[in-house]
């Protein structure tokens, strides 16, 4: 998931944060969260934080602190907000420049295994990624989850297929009544927007016309799959990507059925 040397949308002084912080990091710690979505062409949302994952709290504790004295030690200054079991957030700081960083436990459970980037260092894999910006969106009426929820269908894989799959990762959801809670999205008005720092204008009405279509197609494709295949993703080997199948496609023929398990899985190679 490089960047391929173009622009991402982060500040220059959150990319040195990122650079000092993602040095020598290992897999045990890795940026998820908008960030990690948005560190990607075309992407059009700055985001004003920086989420590293970790699959246990004392591996929160102990990364906080090797960055608290890597940060110090470069002279930036953290305050820190929130301190608990699992979970730390800071304020890093600079010459009058600031950016939030927080340190976060999640379980390990996923569908693909980590990359590496020459940006973020290792991030949650974009499908993961996708997925879990579904799950928030479902779970919290906030325009930047809006706009990053649009960005993750139309550039890693359509609303129908990351609903079908998140029920994987939160069992708690049937794909249907995820979809229900998304369709109360989307009652935005265009200063909710505003306060959002954004690469291009937001074209509110063309958004909603987008997740409407979205919605439609999501209900239509969910309504199509067997229960057998519920909280799976489908790959196919043909397109060597990650895709929401159509009446045509038959698994495992043309397309294999992927499941999620700790640490993720690559496909199968046919």
């Amino acid at each position: 998931m490089g960047h391929g040397g173009e622009a991402v949308p982060l500040t220059p002084f959150q990319q040195r944060v990122l650079v000092a912080l993602t040095a020598d990091r290992t897999e045990a710690s890795y940026l998820a969260g908008g960030a990690a979505l948005h560190i990607a062409p075309n992407s059009m949302r700055y985001s004003n934080d920086f989420d590293f994952f970790h699959d246990s709290e004392e591996r929160v504790a102990s990364a906080f602190a090797t960055d608290r004295s890597k940060l110090e030690a470069l002279g930036y200054a953290l305050a820190v907000e929130l301190s608990q079991p699992g979970f730390i957030r800071a304020i890093i700081s600079h010459g009058g420049e600031t950016t939030r960083v927080d340190w976060a436990h999640d379980s390990a459970w996923r569908f693909m295994p980590l990359v590496r980037d020459p940006v973020g260092g290792w991030l949650l894999h974009p499908v993961d990624l996708a997925i879990n910006k579904t799950l928030a969106l479902a779970g919290r009426d906030e325009p930047r989850d809006f706009v990053d929820a649009l960005f993750a269908m139309e550039t890693i894989l359509p609303l129908g297929a990351l609903c079908w799959a998140a029920t994987g990762k939160d069992p708690g959801f049937t794909p249907l009544s995820l979809l229900e809670l998304l369709k109360r999205r989307s009652r935005y008005r265009p200063e909710d927007f505003a306060r959002l720092e954004l690469a291009a204008p937001f074209d509110l009405v063309a958004a909603k016309e987008r997740w409407l279509a979205a919605l439609a197609d999501a209900e239509s494709f969910i309504r199509s799959r067997p229960p057998i295949e519920l909280g799976c993703l489908y790959w196919s080997s043909a397109r060597a990507r990650f895709v929401m199948p159509n009446a045509t496609d038959r698994a495992p023929d043309e397309i294999q059925l992927h499941w999620g398990a700790p640490g993720g899985v690559l496909p199968q190679l046919t």
